[in-house]
């Protein structure tokens, strides 16, 4: 188990404090403790404000009910857009691939977040995602086009395959991400370059 015992010589609750730091991805036992004392050592104003941060970002944020990306309204500021062209729908895994390849500047659809990848080992399946929500979305909206930009992984390949033939029947172009990308990554890793030359070489599923 990562998180240890909450004792610690300076009492209790900076044991914990290092406990809950400790629980971030990407964060160890010595990274927890530095943050700890960068909190300790900072002042009240400045703790306050992060914590405050915190709640507002937990209490405010939400999924958009048209795209699933996170956002602070009903309908997020890309599905909003007038410019971005509604037809063509690029589906990806999670919020923080939408800012990836935003960043490209390469693409002026619009996106649908699934929410996570099928994984069976992880108990993940398609009913734990929004792939009905996607499904209803294309035929509704008379989608020309989806992008397939789920991670070149294998169970992101499982999941673009799944919708795949989920939409068979449906009058709609299949497109993915040419491999521009290597396989066993992820787009939250990639450059602004290669993610841009990915969209642009895209190719039929």
């Amino acid at each position: 188990m990562k998180t240890e015992n909450s004792d610690h010589p300076y009492g209790p609750s900076v044991g914990r404090l290092i406990d809950e730091f400790n629980r971030l991805p990407g964060i160890g036992r010595k990274s927890a403790e530095r943050l700890c004392n960068y909190i300790l050592s900072a002042s009240v104003s400045d703790a306050n404000a992060l914590g405050d941060a915190i709640r507002e970002v937990k209490t405010s944020v939400r999924r958009c009910t048209m795209c699933f990306n996170l956002t602070e309204v009903e309908v997020c500021s890309l599905c909003q857009d007038p410019r971005r062209d509604a037809k063509v729908v690029c589906i990806v895994e999670q919020p923080r691939d939408v800012v990836a390849l935003e960043a490209s500047g390469a693409f002026t659809g619009r996106y649908h977040v699934l929410g996570g990848r099928i994984s069976p080992l992880e108990g993940i399946g398609p009913e734990n995602l929004t792939i009905q929500q996607l499904v209803k979305r294309v035929r509704r909206e008379g989608v020309t086009e989806i992008v397939m930009a789920t991670n070149p992984t294998l169970e992101g390949d499982g999941t673009a395959l799944f919708i795949t033939n989920l939409l068979e029947n449906d009058d709609v172009k299949i497109t993915r991400l040419a491999r521009g990308i290597a396989s066993g990554s992820v787009l939250e890793f990639a450059n602004r370059e290669m993610l841009a030359d990915a969209l642009r070489g895209r190719q039929t599923f």
